[in-house]
């Protein structure tokens, strides 16, 4: 399986992620997942993504002098959220890759019209949002168990209730820990997290984090709007790529 085109992809695909979220600050489970679902499998695919994802978010969950206060508002949130990435993981174990592939696309897809559209989840009222707050991370973690994407709905939440710029970083620096270890041990526990995995895993880290130097330093030479646009336009095709190639797989057999 671990053939030298499929790791020069993988190297090609970390590097790639990387520099997508230094950068914008995000997008390396979504660029990663959408490159290689299609050769890897998505079960595969997110094995491969979670120790990356765990560590290149662990700074961004430490940085910053919100941690306290991220951790009292919002611990109903991080705790549903690892029970959506649980249930999520035994749904993923279970069920049909063509059916969990087809709804990776379905949210790639949803996703870039979101941004195109520049689409706000309306704030909750305060009284409400930790009944907001429990019932997105729920299915925001369950989202994630199955597809690997957390976006639709648990960060629109985050980005609906108007926290600033630093304290928004941190808050998904610590969402991002919480469900990747999540994903992990659940992963681990259904076998779907194996030795060579973990090493693969393991290793897609130094290709990572120089894409994460080469986005940071490129960030300087384009506005993130410029950039984001040109993201969203690529996970629009790749949406739509692994949606059409999925709904012929189901239709062929």
């Amino acid at each position: 399986m671990w053939t030298p085109e499929i790791l020069a992809l993988l190297a090609v695909t970390f590097v790639a992620a990387g520099f997508v979220k230094g950068t914008i600050g995000l997008g390396l489970p979504t660029v990663t997942l959408a490159v290689l679902t299609l050769p890897l499998g998505l079960k595969t695919s997110l094995a491969v993504v979670v120790i990356p994802l765990m560590v290149t978010n662990l700074w961004q969950a430490l940085t910053g002098p919100h941690l306290k206060e991220i951790l009292t508002r919002f611990w109903p949130f991080l705790l549903t959220a690892i029970v959506g990435v649980w249930g999520g993981i035994q749904v993923l174990a279970a069920a049909r890759s063509d059916y969990l592939v087809a709804m990776l696309g379905i949210i790639l897809v949803l996703n870039s019209l979101i941004s195109f559209t520049r689409f706000r989840t309306p704030a909750p009222a305060p009284e409400r949002e930790t009944l907001w707050s429990v019932i997105c991370s729920a299915l925001g973690g369950l989202m994630f168990g199955m597809t690997g994407n957390f976006i639709v709905p648990g960060i629109l939440f985050l980005q609906a209730l108007g926290m600033h710029r630093d304290m928004l970083v941190q808050a998904l620096g610590v969402t991002f820990v919480t469900i990747s270890t999540t994903l992990a041990v659940s992963l681990t526990s259904r076998s779907l997290m194996t030795g060579d995995l973990t090493v693969i895993s393991t290793l897609a880290l130094i290709p990572a984090f120089f894409g994460l130097w080469l986005g940071r330093r490129y960030r300087q030479s384009i506005s993130e709007a410029q950039f984001s646009r040109l993201f969203f336009i690529g996970l629009l095709i790749i949406g739509c790529s692994l949606l059409f190639g999925s709904i012929r797989n189901l239709m062929a057999g």
